[in-house]
């Protein structure tokens, strides 16, 4: 009536079979993890509210997501904010060969300028006009390179000094693309006066 148990009676209800799932866990128990603080779990349940219920509302966000971006960086490009800037205008490297650029005149700069007057004299049918015409644009061209491989030696030399052991590529061709651009339409506008040093 009263038969001890064998040992494998008494280990028999701790095992769990495959074909018995095992029960489910009491709300009591320890979980095995910390508890998460009232912030962090406010902050899940926000991120699970907010999470896109279908493609179009996921597309609708990532636009809008897009459209703020473009903002900020508009604003960036108008203000110098460093922070919002785009990949290509980021780092004192580029910010240094910016303000190197637009501290000086640029004959480069004038050329939309000068290629409007130069268009207008050819329609004159003078003469020995399209003579003058011709020997203004080799003018304006040769002017634009001299002083186009001045700045990029000059540039370069500057880098070299104020950056050591910095990756300076690209920098130069960066700053000689910006003085193809008029001053008052560049961007990021000019953080210098002419004549500044950078």
């Amino acid at each position: 009536m009263f038969r001890s148990r064998s040992k494998d009676e008494q280990a028999a209800p701790t095992k769990v079979t495959a074909d018995r799932p095992q029960q489910p866990r009491d709300p009591q128990a320890p979980k095995g993890r910390p508890t998460p603080k009232r912030s962090e779990a406010q902050t899940q349940r926000r991120s699970l509210a907010q999470t896109p219920t279908n493609r179009k509302e996921a597309a609708r966000r990532q636009r809008e997501a897009r459209r703020a971006d473009l903002a900020r960086q508009r604003e960036a490009l108008a203000s110098g904010d460093e922070r919002y800037l785009p990949a290509r205008d980021k780092g004192p490297v580029r910010r240094f060969a910016r303000d190197y650029v637009d501290s000086r005149f640029v004959v480069a700069e004038f050329f939309l300028p000068l290629a409007v007057i130069i268009l207008v004299l050819s329609m004159i049918q003078a003469g020995a006009m399209q003579t003058y015409v011709l020997l203004m644009w080799m003018l304006v061209i040769l002017l634009i390179v001299v002083n186009s491989v001045v700045i990029a030696i000059q540039l370069k030399r500057q880098l070299r000094k104020r950056f050591p052991g910095e990756n300076l590529r690209g920098a130069v061709p960066y700053a000689l693309m910006r003085t193809l651009q008029m001053r008052r339409l560049r961007l990021p506008k000019p953080q210098v006066k002419r004549g500044e040093r950078p």
